[in-house]
């Protein structure tokens, strides 16, 4: 092992500290990636281990290894000062305390991790505020925060946060406590965020979507879903927007034909937008989406069409991209994809063939909605949603 550069064990549940132990025996300087994702009899111990043999590390993935504590964290902030990417998805034991430690806040005992870019926190329960404090105080070079799922944060939290000029995506879905005051608080600041989520964030409204135009327009992607705004906070946003190129708005309810019309007048690069499950749109609405001239990608499930109006519809790959003809169209009906980290599931589908289409071979997956009710999948499950719409662009 000595040149080895990765090393993916992810999801291999029999592995101990034991075993990990006979790997790191001495250092292995040119070790850049380990991923130990869903190892869950891994301790605190490995940890050590790591710190202390795998000095050169940039990528740590931990993601559901349950057993980690707040002393594991300190032992990778005293022995992987070159870390840049590390994710503690559903470490459900880890405390400000140990976020404290990555951000260098006990200097006495560790260095911390001062050159973490993106910091993946996921479902970390036990978080609050406090993290954020240190977050913004330690980790000033950090691009990618994902909190979702973070219950313990709040609106004063974010306060924080909102002048970290180096971050880039801020993913707070699923944080029953961020309400319109947050997002005021991210938008007063000096944040040049690209990518923001406050999808399923019951309290984010319209007042929202005023504070985002004001002083987050920079935003290349924003994720609303199941938030409560409606056709006047979109009018409150769009005209300051002009460069967003994703805009996710399933699930809300209260848009109608008005909401579409102004984001087709105003959103002119717009690439894609998702629209699951928003049952007030008509026909009326959805032409004058599918105008937009960079249209890749409409997501359009649980809206009632009929067989006429079935066009122009593609299945969206697990990928982010397209199965099409690139002059044509499929229809795929009753698809959704789920994906578990890089692990597609998924059968075979019927396939409606449009006009001059040859015999394409398109998988069918598993047709489920995900709601308000199934936000407990979301730590382990992303949506890839039901119809979607792939212009003429596509590649």
């Amino acid at each position: 092992m000595a040149n080895i550069e990765s090393l993916n064990l992810s999801g291999c549940y029999n592995l101990t500290d034991n075993g990990l132990g006979h790997a790191f025996v001495q250092e292995i300087s040119s070790l850049r990636a380990l991923n130990l994702s869903l190892c869950k009899q891994i301790t605190d111990s490995s940890l050590g281990r790591i710190a202390q043999y795998l000095k050169g590390l940039e990528v740590l993935e931990l993601g559901g290894c349950s057993n980690i504590t707040n002393t594991g964290l300190l032992l990778i902030a005293w022995g992987l000062q070159r870390l840049k990417s590390l994710n503690l998805r559903s470490c459900r034991h880890l405390s400000d305390v140990g976020i404290g430690h990555l951000a260098g806040m006990t200097r006495s005992a560790a260095e911390g991790c001062l050159g973490l870019e993106q910091l993946t926190l996921q479902d970390c329960q036990k978080l609050t505020d406090l993290s954020l404090k240190h977050i913004s105080r330690g980790l000033t070079g950090l691009r990618l925060l994902n909190l979702s799922f973070c219950g313990g944060i709040s609106d004063a939290g974010l306060l924080h946060l909102s002048h970290m000029g180096s971050l880039r995506s801020l993913n707070l879905r699923s944080c029953d406590n961020i309400s319109d005051t947050g997002i005021m608080h991210l938008a007063m600041g000096s944040l040049r965020l690209s990518g923001l989520d406050v999808s399923f964030c019951d309290k984010v409204g319209d007042q929202s979507l005023a504070y985002i135009a004001q002083g987050l327009d920079g935003l290349k992607s924003l994720s609303l879903c199941s938030c409560h705004i409606s056709d006047d906070g979109i009018n409150r946003m769009v005209r300051q927007m002009h460069g967003l190129r994703t805009l996710n708005i399933g699930q809300c309810v209260r848009i109608t034909d008005k909401g579409l019309e102004l984001i087709a007048e105003h959103l002119s690069q717009l690439t894609g937008i998702d629209l699951y499950g928003c049952t007030r749109i008509t026909k009326r609405g959805l032409e004058r989406i599918t105008q937009l001239p960079c249209l890749k990608v409409l997501n359009l499930g649980l809206w009632q069409m009929t067989d006429s109006e079935k066009v122009r519809i593609a299945l969206i790959s697990p990928g982010g991209g397209a199965y099409a003809h690139p002059a044509h169209w499929v229809l795929v009906e009753n698809s959704l994809n789920y994906k578990e980290e890089k692990n597609e599931i998924s059968s075979s589908s019927k396939e409606t063939q449009g006009p001059d289409m040859k015999q394409v071979a398109i998988p069918d997956t598993i047709h489920e909605g995900l709601t308000k009710a199934d936000k407990s999948l979301g730590a382990l499950w992303t949506p890839q949603l039901n119809y979607a719409i792939v212009s003429d662009h596509t590649k």
